[in-house]
């Protein structure tokens, strides 16, 4: 861990709902003035769109139906840990974009001067000079594999993790909407997914500082036939600190109508209240992080 150069993480599998803690983040950064290095997940991953589908299909023939984004074999999980080390120690670090679509490829290439296409790496280029803290969202910001243990670097984790129905529904809906992906590929993914997400995912959740955790109030009993996703007033969010010492929970349920205490270190909140409830909560800490950073 940093104090004059913090990391802060969010992680969250695909489809879970990462980006609306990282807008929540982006809010604060915003009014507080904090300049943030972003640092993308999927920038992390060893292989790129055209290797990933060769090298599934190369497990496939092998026997080996669980080859996924998920696992070591397509990150590069000691990169992760690197990133994490050199920038709490230097204010400094290296990084790349896995380009999404023909939108950031444009944007990119323009920047790069270079000529890639979406599924494709950019090349690595150094942080720019001056940044308050590094910000990483992705699949695994928490993870520990063999040697790999990012968790020794990081000041702040964030979980973001729906139960596990709403997360399929989710990404189902997301898959086909932003990719054009039919239901029963997705379900594929999910299904070649799980060992990985079971061993690398999940356990990330146990080590997180905060954990979001959308919960539906309607009926997602079969996420693979849902018409679609329950909105945030359908649902509620159950949030649990690890430690809550010096957390104001009379102040959080005062600030947000229909919150309520679940245990001593969980509140829950509304779903419709859940951007609000991550900028009540996390804009102290921020606040907290940079004295100790002046300090």
């Amino acid at each position: 861990m940093s104090r004059k150069h913090p990391v802060i993480v969010v992680t969250g599998s695909s489809g879970a709902g990462t980006t609306t803690v990282k807008r929540a983040f982006e809010n604060i950064f915003r009014r507080e003035k904090i300049n943030a290095a972003v640092i993308e997940g999927d920038s992390m991953h060893s292989l790129d769109r055209v290797a990933f589908r060769a090298a599934m299909a190369e497990a496939t023939k092998a026997g080996n139906h669980s080859f996924s984004h998920f696992g070591p074999e397509a990150n590069h999980f000691d990169k992760i840990e690197e990133t994490f080390k050199t920038y709490g120690a230097t204010g400094s670090c290296k990084r790349r974009y896995y380009i999404h679509s023909d939108a950031e490829a444009k944007e990119l290439n323009a920047r790069l001067n270079t000529n890639l296409n979406p599924g494709q790496f950019t090349p690595w280029e150094d942080v720019a000079a001056g940044s308050d803290l590094l910000f990483y969202e992705g699949l695994h910001g928490m993870v520990k594999h063999e040697r790999v243990d990012t968790t020794k670097y990081v000041d702040l984790s964030i979980g973001v993790v729906p139960v596990i129905n709403l997360e399929w529904i989710q990404k189902i809906h997301r898959d086909h909407a932003e990719r054009g992906y039919a239901a029963d590929a997705t379900v594929d993914t999910i299904l070649r997914r799980m060992p990985d997400y079971i061993k690398y995912i999940t356990p990330q959740f146990s080590r997180t500082d905060i954990n979001f955790q959308r919960v539906a109030t309607v009926d997602t009993s079969n996420p693979f036939i849902a018409r679609d996703i329950p909105t945030p007033d359908e649902s509620f969010v159950v949030i649990r600190f690890s430690n809550h010492d010096g957390v104001d929970f009379p102040h959080i349920l005062n600030m947000i109508n229909g919150s309520f205490m679940s245990r001593s270190n969980t509140i829950v909140v509304p779903g419709g209240k859940m951007s609000l409830a991550m900028e009540i909560i996390l804009a102290p800490i921020m606040h907290r992080m940079l004295e100790k950073k002046q300090g």
